[in-house]
C-alpha cells in the first residue's frame, strides 16, 4: 500500500557557511489537499512550496542514486516575492477568482440549459425521450471521468494549461452539437464536452488555495461554491425561452457564445497560480542563467514512480469509497443531493408543462427560488466561517473534524422540507407559488451541506483528502447522470405528489448521516486505514459526543 503522508514542518536545512535561512511560512495548512502529495514521494519537502526565504532557496542534503552526497538548492519564493500568487494584489486575485467562478457557472449551466429542448431533439431525430436525455446524462458522466485525468495532469503541468486546453477542446466540440445531423453525433460530442468541461470543477479549489491565504479563503470559496448550483438552476430558464423562440439548436449556440467568451478572458488575463509549476520554471531559468545544475525543485528530483502515482490517482479514490464508511456515506448523501438537482430538470416540466400546461420559458422561472436560495446561503458562508473560527480557538487550534458537521446538522432538514412543500403543492389546481417557493429551502441547504461535507473529508483524511473528494465527485456524477433517465417514469407511475414525497423521505433519511458521524466519527476514525491520526493534544472522542 502506498502512503501519501506529507512531510511535516519544513526542514529548511543550513545555508552555506552555517547560517540558517530567514524564512516564513505563507501558504497551505498541513492538511491542505491541494499540494502535490500524490505526485511527490514521502521524502519530498513540501515546505519548498509553502515557505518564503530571504535567499530564495533551501539546501537539501541527500544521497544520490550513485551513493554520492549531494546538496541541492531547492528554489523557493523570496520574502514578499511578486511571483508568489499569494502576494499578488487583491484586485487581481479577485479577478482570477471571479473568472474561474464564472467559468464554473457556465460549465454547470451547459449541463442543464439543453433540457427544455429535449422534445425538439426527439422530434427531429425520431428518438425516444430517454435517448434524447442521454445528452444530459453523458455530459454529467464526463464530470465523473474527467477529474481522474485532469487532477494528476494539473499537479504535473500546472493549472493554467489544463484550464486553457480543456476549455478550448470543449468549445470546439460544442459546434458539432449545434450542427448535428443525427443523434449519434450529438451524444458523442456531448460526452466529450462533459469530460473536457469537468476540468474547471476539478481544479478551482486548488486555484483558490493557490491564491488566497488560509484566513482569507472563506469568502472566495463561498463564491465558487455557489456557481455549480446556480448554473443548473438558471440553465432551464435561459433554455426555455431560447427554445421557444429559436429552437433547440440555439441552446448549443448560447453555450458556444458563453464558453467562447470566458475562454478568451481566461487565456489572456489569468496567469499560472500553481506554486510547484512557477518554481520549476524559475529553477530551469536559474540553471540556464548560472550554469549551476543544483538549482532544482522537489517536483524535478523527488517525484513518485509513475506506477505509484497512477495507483494513487486511479485506485485510491475507490479504496476510500468502498473501504471507508465516512467516504461512502457522505458520497451517497452528496449523490442524493446532486441527483435531486438533475431530477428537477425532468420533474419541473412534468409538473408545470404537463400538469399546468405551461410553456418551457415560464417553467424555467420556477427554478429561480433554488438560485436565490443558493445565493442566500453563500452570503451566509462568512458567518459560518466566523463561527468555526471561534470553535477553532476554543479547541486551541486543533478542533476535531466532527466540528465541521455542525452546519450540516442544521441545514440537512431544509432539503426534505422544501421537497415536501413542492410535493403537496404540485397539484394542477393548486396555485404555483407554493411549489415554486419549495425550491428556496432546497437551494439554501445545498451550499451548507456541500461545504460541510468537503471540509469534513479534508480534515479527516488530510493528505488523502484529494482522493476522498475525487471518490465523492465520481459517485455523485454517476448518480446525477442516471437520475434523468428514470425520473419521468417515476413521476408518471407514482404521481407528482408521491414521487416528490419519496425523494423527501430519502433526503430525510440522509439527515441521520451527519449526526451519526458527529457522535461516532472519532470512534470510526480510530479504525480507519486512511484517516489522519489524532494529533497530540487533540480533543478526545468524548468531547464530540462519541461514546
Amino acid at each position: 500500500m502506498v502512503s501519501t503522508a506529507p512531510s511535516t514542518a519544513p526542514s529548511l536545512g543550513d545555508e552555506p557557511g552555517g547560517i540558517q535561512d530567514i524564512h516564513r511560512t505563507i501558504s497551505h495548512l498541513p492538511n491542505d489537499p491541494y499540494l502535490a502529495y500524490r505526485t511527490l514521494s514521502n521524502t519530498a519537502n513540501t515546505g519548498e512550496y509553502t515557505t518564503e526565504t530571504a535567499t530564495g532557496e533551501i539546501i537539501k542534503r541527500t544521497i544520490s542514486a550513485r551513493g554520492e552526497k549531494v546538496s541541492y538548492k531547492l528554489v523557493t519564493f523570496t520574502i514578499d516575492d511578486p511571483d508568489n500568487p499569494k502576494n499578488w494584489s487583491k484586485a487581481y486575485k479577485w479577478w482570477i477568482t471571479m473568472v474561474i467562478a464564472v467559468m464554473c457557472f457556465i460549465v454547470a449551466l451547459c449541463s442543464s440549459v439543453i433540457t427544455p429542448g429535449i422534445k425538439g431533439v426527439q422530434e427531429e431525430f425520431g428518438v425516444s425521450r430517454e435517448v434524447a436525455l442521454l445528452s444530459v446524462t453523458l455530459f454529467v458522466v464526463g464530470f465523473g471521468i474527467g477529474p481522474m485525468a485532469f487532477a494528476p495532469m494539473s499537479e504535473i503541468l500546472g493549472r493554467r494549461i489544463i484550464y486553457v486546453t480543456t476549455l478550448g477542446v470543449s468549445v470546439l466540440f460544442i459546434i458539432p452539437c449545434a450542427l448535428a445531423k443525427n443523434i449519434q453525433t450529438l451524444l458523442v460530442c456531448r460526452a466529450l464536452c462533459g469530460i473536457a468541461m469537468s476540468a474547471p470543477m476539478t481544479l478551482v479549489g486548488g486555484s483558490l488555495a493557490d491564491l488566497w491565504k488560509n484566513e482569507e479563503r472563506g469568502v472566495p470559496m463561498a463564491v465558487f461554491s455557489a456557481a455549480p448550483f446556480i448554473g443548473p438552476a438558471i440553465g432551464p430558464l435561459i433554455g426555455g425561452y431560447l427554445d421557444m423562440s429559436n429552437g433547440w439548436r440555439w441552446l448549443y449556440w448560447i453555450q458556444l457564445i458563453l464558453a467562447g467568451t470566458i475562454y478568451l478572458v481566461l487565456t489572456f488575463t489569468v496567469s499560472e497560480t500553481y506554486a510547484p509549476k512557477i518554481l520549476t520554471d524559475r529553477a530551469k531559468k536559474l540553471r540556464k542563467e548560472t550554469g549551476d545544475q543544483m538549482h532544482v525543485t522537489e517536483d524535478e528530483i523527488d517525484r513518485r514512480p509513475f506506477k505509484e502515482t497512477l495507483t494513487l490517482f486511479v485506485a485510491r479514490p475507490f479504496q476510500l469509497l468502498f473501504g471507508e464508511l465516512i467516504v461512502l456515506l457522505l458520497s451517497l448523501y452528496m449523490s442524493v443531493l446532486y441527483g435531486l438537482l438533475y431530477m428537477f430538470f425532468v420533474a419541473y416540466p412534468i409538473v408545470y408543462e404537463e400538469g399546468k400546461h405551461w410553456r418551457p420559458g415560464v417553467t424555467g422561472l420556477m427554478f429561480l427560488p433554488i438560485a436565490v436560495g443558493v445565493l442566500a446561503s453563500a452570503a451566509c458562508a462568512p458567518l459560518v466561517n466566523k463561527h468555526y473560527l471561534k470553535i477553532h480557538a476554543k479547541f486551541n487550534g486543533n478542533p476535531p473534524p466532527e466540528m465541521r458537521l455542525i452546519p450540516m446538522m442544521y441545514s440537512c432538514f431544509l432539503i426534505p422540507i422544501g421537497l415536501f412543500i413542492f410535493a403537496w403543492c404540485s397539484y394542477p389546481n393548486v396555485h404555483w407559488a407554493g411549489s415554486m417557493l419549495g425550491g428556496f429551502p432546497v437551494g439554501f441547504g445545498f451550499i451548507f451541506l456541500y461545504n460541510s461535507c468537503n471540509n469534513y473529508l479534508v480534515d479527516t483524511y488530510q493528505s488523502q483528502a484529494a482522493s476522498a473528494l475525487a471518490a465523492k465527485t465520481f459517485l455523485r456524477s454517476m448518480w446525477g447522470a442516471s437520475t434523468v433517465l428514470f425520473t419521468s417514469q417515476m413521476y408518471h407511475k407514482m404521481g407528482y405528489q408521491w414521487a416528490s414525497t419519496f425523494l423527501a423521505f430519502l433526503a430525510l433519511a440522509c439527515c441521520a448521516i451527519p449526526f451519526c458521524f458527529y457522535f461516532y466519527g472519532a470512534r470510526i476514525r480510530k479504525h480507519s486505514r486512511f484517516a489522519a491520526p489524532e494529533k497530540e493534544g487533540g480533543v478526545k472522542e468524548v468531547e464530540t459526543g462519541g461514546h
